[in-house]
C-alpha cells in the first residue's frame, strides 16, 4: 500500500458558488450530511462572503447551523476578511480558509484589490483569530495566470513564506485557471516540501485543459498527501476562459485507489451521491466515474460470446 492520501471536498462552496441557480439550503445540508459519511478529511461547507458578492451562498449561517457533524471530519469555511471572520465564528468552524492570488492581475480581477491589500486584510484575520481556530491560506493562480502568463515559482514561494511567518497551519497551492502541467507540479511540490516541511500542504487542481488527474498523480508521487476536489467536477474560475471546473473528487479518488494509494474514502458510498448531483444542480456535470462505473465494476458478456465460445471450443 502506498502513502495515505487525504481528500477535502469543496463542492458546496467552490462548486455551488458558480451555479446559475440557487441550490436550496435543505439540499446543501443533505448533501453535506451524506458526504460526511464518505471518509473526507475536510468539507469546505460555505463562504462567509457578502450575499451581494456571492448570492448562491447567502445561507452560510443556516447551513453551518443545520449540518450534522461527524467526528473526524473538519468543517471549514472560506472567509474573505475580518467582517466575514466575525460572522463565521458564531458558526463554530473547524478551520478558516483564506484566499488571495499570487498574480496581481488575477487578484485585481477576482478580489478587486491589489495583492498587498488582500494580504493586509487576511493578516488581520490571522492576528485576530489565529489562536482560536486553525487557519489555511489558499494561494490562487500559482501555476499561471491567463492574463499575465507564467507566475514564477519564486513569487509563489515568497507569498507562501509571508503567510507561514504569520503562523498559519496550512497552505493550499491552487491551479485556479487550469494551466499546470505535471513537470511543473513536481517541481513546485519539491520546493514546497523543502521550504515548508511542517505545514499542512494541499494541492488544488482544475481540469480546464484536461490535465487535472495527471497533475494529481504528479503531486502524489512527489509526496503531497492532501488534495481538494469537487464532487462531479463542479466549479471553475470566471477569469479562466473555457474553464471546466475543479477536478472531480470521485474521479481522482478512483484513480488513486486503483493505483494502490490509501485514500480512506468509501467510493461505493460516494458514487451514488455523485450520481444524484445533476438532479441537485439541474444539469449534467463533468465527472466520469459516476457515469461509467469503477474499473472493477464488471458487466455480463453479450449472449453472442457464449455462442462463440461453443463454436471455437
Amino acid at each position: 500500500m502506498k502513502q495515505k492520501i487525504l481528500f477535502n471536498e469543496v463542492v458546496t462552496r467552490d462548486g455551488f458558488q458558480m451555479e446559475p441557480e440557487f441550490v436550496p439550503t435543505a439540499n446543501k445540508v443533505a448533501l453535506i450530511n451524506a458526504l460526511s459519511q464518505c471518509g473526507y478529511a475536510k468539507i469546505e461547507v460555505t463562504s462567509f462572503t457578502s450575499a451581494k458578492a456571492i448570492p448562491m451562498l447567502r445561507d452560510a449561517e443556516e447551513v453551518m447551523g443545520r449540518i450534522e457533524r461527524v467526528p473526524g471530519v473538519e468543517y471549514t469555511v472560506l472567509v474573505p476578511n475580518l467582517r466575514g471572520a466575525e460572522r463565521a465564528m458564531a458558526s463554530r468552524p473547524d478551520e478558516f480558509n483564506l484566499v488571495m492570488s499570487t498574480s496581481e492581475t488575477h487578484n485585481l480581477a477576482n478580489l478587486r484589490m491589489p495583492r498587498e491589500h488582500s494580504y493586509a486584510a487576511l493578516r488581520e484575520v490571522i492576528e485576530r483569530y489565529g489562536a482560536q481556530v486553525p487557519i489555511n491560506v489558499s494561494l490562487s493562480a500559482c501555476f499561471g495566470c491567463p492574463m499575465e502568463g507564467d507566475v514564477p515559482q519564486a513569487e509563489v514561494m515568497q507569498w507562501a513564506q509571508r503567510f507561514a511567518d504569520l503562523g498559519v497551519r496550512g497552505l493550499t497551492i491552487c491551479d485556479t485557471t487550469g494551466m499546470a502541467h505535471p513537470e511543473q507540479v513536481a517541481q513546485m511540490c519539491d520546493l514546497l516540501h523543502s521550504r515548508f516541511p511542517n505545514l499542512q500542504l494541499t494541492l488544488h487542481f482544475h481540469n480546464t485543459r484536461g490535465m487535472g488527474l495527471a497533475n494529481v498523480l504528479a503531486a502524489a508521487q512527489s509526496g503531497i498527501d492532501r488534495f481538494d476536489g469537487s464532487l462531479g467536477g463542479l466549479g471553475g474560475c470566471p477569469y479562466a476562459p473555457g474553464a471546466s471546473g475543479n477536478i472531480s473528487s470521485e474521479d481522482a479518488i478512483h484513480m488513486l485507489d486503483a493505483m494502490g494509494y490509501d485514500t480512506g474514502m468509501d467510493l461505493g458510498r460516494l458514487l451514488p451521491i455523485a450520481r444524484d448531483l445533476p438532479d441537485i444542480v439541474g444539469h449534467a456535470v463533468p465527472g466520469q466515474v459516476a457515469k461509467s462505473g469503477r474499473i472493477t465494476d464488471l458487466h455480463p458478456a453479450p449472449p453472442s460470446v457464449a455462442e462463440l465460445r461453443k463454436l471455437f471450443s
